[in-house]
């Protein structure tokens, strides 16, 4: 499993910064931002406390992985109904209080807007079991930014829980 955990440095003035690429998960405590580049159809999934400032992301590529288990179970960032619970493992390890969880998306591009093929629906479908895991999980989803046809990336700042939003022609925005 991908993941890092960075701790608040206080000789540090500048926040450390932790990418998450493509089927990755990491974790982090503020001032670290964590932030994911190149969401087409891909989701980034922040679950986050609030109370305690600590986040775990998640470049989820694919919805389900229960075809390919032990693919999965290596690299359950990749998956949406395998992302979910590894990210809410990642923050129990952290010491969070599962109670306080709380959720924010943003992907799930059409990237091929003229396609009327159902594999080319591939950002509907992640953005669909994110939702249907965060359900089961019972997180909240406070926020999201999904579906269109334009790729974004993701910075999640966690001193502020805040999820910047860059999508390619358009003004960032803060959900």
């Amino acid at each position: 499993m991908c993941s890092a955990h960075v701790q608040k440095d206080l000789a540090t003035s500048h926040a450390a910064s932790i990418s998450v690429g493509m089927g990755e998960i990491a974790s982090a405590s503020p001032p670290t931002v964590l932030f994911s580049l190149g969401l087409g159809s891909c989701i980034g999934l922040v679950i986050y406390s609030p109370k305690e400032k600590v986040a775990a992301m998640a470049h989820i590529m694919l919805p389900e992985g229960s075809s390919k288990t032990d693919e999965a179970i290596k690299k359950p960032g990749k998956y949406a109904d395998f992302a979910v619970e590894a990210l809410i493992n990642e923050l129990k390890k952290l010491g969070v209080d599962a109670g306080s969880l709380k959720a924010k998306i943003a992907g799930g591009a059409k990237m091929f807007a003229n396609s009327q093929s159902p594999i080319m629906a591939i950002g509907e479908k992640n953005a669909a079991k994110v939702i249907e895991m965060l359900e089961k999980h019972q997180i909240p989803l406070v926020s999201k930014d999904i579906g269109g046809n334009k790729g974004r990336s993701v910075r999640f700042y966690t001193d502020t829980c805040m999820l910047e939003i860059k999508a390619i022609g358009m003004r960032p925005k803060l959900i």
